[in-house]
């Protein structure tokens, strides 16, 4: 198939827009990154993009009457550059459900937890107040339940002793980055695709997530 053509949603730091750019830089991805797009003017991730020759966009949410005006002005720039796969990365703002389905099998989402296990924000601190022995990345397919949708992969770490959440976060990043690459890489051979409620991997339904390897491929 052709190259995946993303567009990448991000609210800060870009670290995973530069997993990105460097697979695709190496030739570990066949993918072209038409649009990188924000709700933070000062987002670190647009400076990431420009350096890297890609087109940026940043609105302002407090410019939009409501949440729904906002998500309507951002997507109408993203339908423009026509991505196959939308791709949330460090984004935080929850979608409006009708923007979802519109997109709904086109857009996934990277959330620093083993989903179904702690959606939203504090994942790290939340693994540690509850004592869990194992924490993790998934990467899923955005739909209009935050954080619901259905799971393609997973990156698993032990929890160790002394962790803190800045500790825990920090080894758990470049596991989140091998876990993107290796996720959009699936899209980009065309071997994934949504079906309903299930994620389906070369035409098969998948029962569990894929899991990550210490080689960084999907099993």
């Amino acid at each position: 198939m052709s190259r995946l053509r993303l567009a990448v949603l991000a609210s800060g730091r870009g670290s995973n827009l530069e997993a990105l750019i460097g697979a695709r830089d190496r030739g570990r991805l066949g993918i072209d990154i038409a649009l990188v797009a924000s709700d933070r003017t000062e987002a670190r991730a647009l400076h990431v993009a420009r350096e890297a020759g890609i087109a940026t966009l940043a609105l302002e949410p407090k410019s939009f009457p409501d949440r729904a005006a906002f998500d309507r002005a951002l997507f109408a720039e993203v339908g423009e550059v026509q991505p196959h796969l939308i791709v949330c990365a460090g984004y935080m703002r929850v979608i409006t459900a009708d923007l979802v389905g519109t997109w709904l099998g086109r857009m996934i989402n990277i959330h620093p937890s083993l989903l179904p296990a702690y959606p939203g924000l504090r994942t790290h601190a939340r693994v540690l107040a509850n004592g869990d022995r194992e924490h993790g990345a998934s990467v899923h397919f955005v739909t209009a339940d935050l954080d619901a949708g259905p799971v393609i992969a997973q990156a698993r770490i032990a929890v160790e002793a002394d962790d803190t959440p800045e500790s825990l976060a920090g080894r758990l990043l470049p596991l989140e980055h091998r876990l993107l690459v290796a996720s959009v890489g699936l899209f980009a051979a065309g071997r994934v695709a949504l079906d309903g409620r299930h994620v389906r991997i070369d035409g098969l339904r998948l029962e569990r997530p894929l899991q990550l390897t210490d080689k960084g491929t999907l099993v």
